[in-house]
């Protein structure tokens, strides 16, 4: 019915590019701002087109319903046409101000009562018709390493279509600007701008040197990239300390960033993320993040932490998951810090991590857990790359016999309610200061949540709950503990505790009373 589909630009393909994937780079400086779909029939045909993108969870799952339920709920433009035999060509162009990403040109050809989608293969259906896709470029940027350390030189690659672009360092969290908007970092400058004539580069991705500079304290940071026609990007970085500097170690959950990040490298107009297919099961670490760069979440789950640690002045230092992956033992980690914080979303671990931060908590380190789903699934590095493996708990070693708790449910933030202190935790020094008592409630949580299981520590103690969280016998738990070896471990039940550390003076306050307990000698 439809031979030789192929789509193209028009212009110079950008690296890539195949017969079944364009580029274009609306308003860019290349011209590449019209995508058009070739193809011949070989019967007069009813040939609708329609564009949507299939990058996200949802929106995969929508797709996955069918080419009604595409257009329904996905598509961004469409179109209808009656075509005689022979060859055809439509064309979409796409408002400037539409995001990056990839999109999916799913076309419909009804023709003597059968009906063909191009458009099903995916992950899940390689061998489905497929589709043409178009890659909207914006400023795809990524360090080549997640992270670095003051005095070495970083590489960021950079995929553009620009005359001139202009990169300066920035960190985040100390910086007194609010962040309302996903795809947006606000950070305090470090670096002065940098601009570089990109013209050379427009047909191909590009590396930057970057030089991180030894004055630098660790911390997170990010490249804020800026086109000449006033695109922006950004590209997340830790700065890790040339040797430990404090006590205090927080692990930033590089490792979840990237199973969350929906970027689709391959071009088969899906994201590269198992949570967009179980049909794909390793993520690519180099690549930059969809959101103009901006780590999924990164707003609402790390950023108030970071706020929160510069305004009271914490002195820590700060980690990506492959530095802790690298050293030699939980010993060299025991060493070095009295306190580890993972203080967002760190479900994915490798068996070196597990091991290291186990071995840590054994010879008396004490852990701080700021989120909910923690140590959840176990994954192994290849390359660039993560490769998921399995649930830990299905592997003989359950989260709760680290951190307390385990993961029990997710209802993705629809429903949240606010902590019950028990009668344990009322007498507790963790809500010290904080005016509440039994019964007495504070801040609204969930997303997802965790629990005391019979493979909690014994004396596991807990301080709060939120009974039926997420349905009956979904409670919600607020947990601490102590071992013989002396160590201390609190985790927060809760996915957006951290996140929202700021948001209700009672969760500042314990926050603090916890920072003490588990710094103190």
């Amino acid at each position: 019915m439809v031979v030789g589909l192929q789509v193209g630009n028009g212009r110079a393909p950008f690296a890539g590019d195949r017969p079944l994937l364009t580029t274009l780079s609306p308003g860019g400086p290349s011209g590449r701002s019209q995508a058009t779909v070739s193809f011949e029939l070989t019967a007069p045909a009813r040939v609708e087109l329609h564009v949507v993108g299939r990058n996200t969870p949802g929106e995969a799952a929508l797709a996955s319903e069918g080419a009604q339920a595409a257009t329904r709920h996905l598509a961004i433009a469409s179109q209808t046409h009656l075509l005689g035999r022979g060859h055809h060509s439509l064309t979409w162009t796409p408002a400037t101000t539409l995001a990056p990403g990839t999109y999916t040109l799913e076309l419909i050809v009804t023709a003597g009562g059968r009906r063909t989608v191009y458009g099903t293969g995916g992950p899940a259906h390689p061998k489905a018709p497929r589709a043409p896709i178009v890659r909207v470029l914006g400023l795809d940027a990524a360090f080549a390493a997640r992270s670095y350390r003051p005095g070495q030189q970083a590489t960021l690659v950079l995929a553009a279509d620009a005359r001139s672009v202009t990169v300066q360092m920035f960190q985040s969290g100390p910086e007194s600007v609010p962040t309302y908007a996903n795809d947006v970092l606000n950070g305090v400058p470090v670096s002065e701008p940098q601009t570089i004539d990109w013209s050379e580069n427009a047909n191909a991705p590009a590396p930057i040197a970057i030089a991180i500079d030894s004055a630098w304290k660790s911390g997170v940071y990010y490249a804020q990239v800026t086109s000449d026609d006033g695109r922006v990007g950004y590209a997340p970085v830790i700065v890790a300390p040339v040797a430990p500097v404090n006590r205090v170690a927080v692990v930033m959950p590089t490792n979840t960033w990237q199973a969350y990040n929906f970027y689709d490298g391959d071009g088969d107009g899906y994201g590269d993320s198992w949570y967009v297919s179980w049909a794909i099961h390793s993520v690519d670490l180099t690549r930059p993040h969809l959101r103009r760069g901006v780590p999924y979440r990164f707003r609402s789950y790390d950023l108030s932490f970071l706020h929160w640690l510069y305004r009271t002045g914490k002195q820590v230092d700060f980690y990506a998951d492959d530095d802790i992956d690298a050293l030699a033992s939980g010993d060299a980690l025991r060493a070095a810090y009295d306190l580890v914080v993972f203080e967002g979303h760190e479900e994915y671990v490798t068996a070196a991590m597990y091991d290291i931060v186990e071995r840590y908590r054994d010879l008396g380190g004490n852990l701080l857990f700021l989120s909910a789903n923690n140590f959840f699934r176990k994954v192994q590095r290849v390359g660039a790359g993560l490769r998921l493996v399995g649930l830990w708990r299905d592997l003989g070693r359950p989260e709760a016999q680290l951190a307390g708790v385990q993961y029990r449910a997710s209802d993705r933030g629809t429903h949240q309610f606010p902590f019950v202190v028990t009668e344990e935790g009322a007498q507790s020094w963790a809500f010290a200061g904080t005016g509440l008592a039994a019964g007495a409630t504070f801040g609204r949580y969930g997303i997802e949540i965790d629990a005391t299981t019979a493979d909690s520590p014994p004396g596991t103690q807990v301080l709060a709950e939120i009974p039926n969280a997420l349905g009956p016998g979904l409670t919600a738990q607020m947990t601490y503990y102590e071992t013989p070896a002396g160590a201390r471990v609190f985790s927060a039940g809760a996915m957006n505790f951290g996140g929202q550390v700021l948001l209700w003076p009672q969760t500042t306050q314990i926050l603090e009373n916890v920072w003490a307990r588990l710094t103190s000698g």
